[in-house]
């Protein structure tokens, strides 16, 4: 399994944001981790862009979208987008696209959210063709109507993955895409659920075995903090009430909240828990640092164990 890391803008003004992640992604590939992946926030940073600036600063690890909403923009500019980010991560970049959730594109976006798997199959079949150029892109489905010159191809085939909840985006990721990105999926909805669907689904297509990257929540703290921490994931990270496509996929396992499924302990305790993963067939972790302290200088020093643990746990695994 691949052992990756989260990066976020978090707060703060847009200098210090960028330069601040920056500084994140330099740390992640010197510390020799797989993989980086951009969590698209709806009210900030564009997670391409951060790519591209990303790409510009290291020259090995892949960088990930986790993930970029379809309804937010046609597929050819997202397609030119990608393409133009890819190349300037030197082909590095793992483009991770959803139909995201009703609270953003109906309510925050104005748009319809009305049969968003079938939206997504349209959106990807035209996504495909566009990522495959240059050339010229002529789709014609239920959603979309494409006749588009593109003069862009990519530097190297670019890796999509769709975050896939229930069965029918499951098996749609299966059989268009490279693998799915998950949030709120513990071992046993993993391994029960999204890992047969899915590759039952690549199988029938006479795909590769797809990926399965699992976002997860992350402390290195002592044994009796553990219940910190996960109140902590819970206060700065929770959404399943607000979500029903997490809330359905929790359904799947057995953490009833993000707190459930946060990782937390000492390193026996945290390496122990991405064997679990492992086992139930995840190939990629996407590990989301979560501090705890009661002051900027403990939350700061939490961090830095957990990352420096994260990176020590992928070194050993290779």
């Amino acid at each position: 399994m691949r052992i990756g890391v989260m990066i976020g803008p978090e707060k703060g003004d847009s200098g210090r944001k960028l330069e601040r992640m920056l500084r994140d992604i330099e740390w992640a590939e010197s510390a020799g981790l797989d993989t980086a992946w951009i969590p698209q926030i709806p009210t900030d940073f564009d997670a391409l862009i951060t790519i591209a600036a990303m790409g510009l600063r290291t020259s090995r690890i892949e960088l990930g979208t986790a993930v970029v909403p379809l309804q937010a923009q046609h597929p050819i500019a997202l397609a030119r987008q990608a393409l133009s980010a890819h190349a300037a991560a030197g082909g590095r970049l793992a483009l991770g696209v959803g139909p995201s959730h009703h609270w953003i594109v109906r309510d925050m976006l104005g748009l319809p959210y009305d049969k968003p798997a079938a939206y997504t199959r349209d959106y990807l079949e035209v996504l495909d063709a566009g990522l495959r150029g240059p050339g010229r892109v002529d789709v014609q489905n239920a959603t979309f109507t494409v006749h588009n010159p593109l003069d862009l191809g990519p530097v190297a085939p670019v890796p999509v993955l769709v975050a896939a909840l229930g069965p029918v985006m499951l098996r749609i990721a299966g059989e268009r895409a490279d693998g799915t990105v998950l949030w709120m999926a513990d071992e046993r909805a993993i391994a029960d659920h999204v890992v047969p669907k899915i590759s039952k689904a690549a199988a029938d297509a006479g795909r590769p075995a797809p990926r399965v990257v699992a976002g997860l929540p992350v402390c290195l703290c002592e044994p009796g903090r553990v219940d910190e921490a996960r109140e902590r994931a819970n206060r700065i990270l929770g959404e399943a009430e607000i979500s029903p496509n997490y809330q359905r996929l929790l359904d799947q396992g057995d953490a009833r909240d993000i707190g459930d499924l946060c990782l937390a302990g000492d390193e026996a305790q945290i390496a122990a828990g991405l064997r679990r993963y492992a086992e139930a067939g995840t190939t990629d972790v996407s590990v989301r640092l979560l501090p705890i302290g009661e002051t900027r200088d403990e939350l700061v020093a939490s961090k830095q164990r957990t990352r420096e643990m994260i990176a020590e746990l992928a070194r050993a695994s290779r």
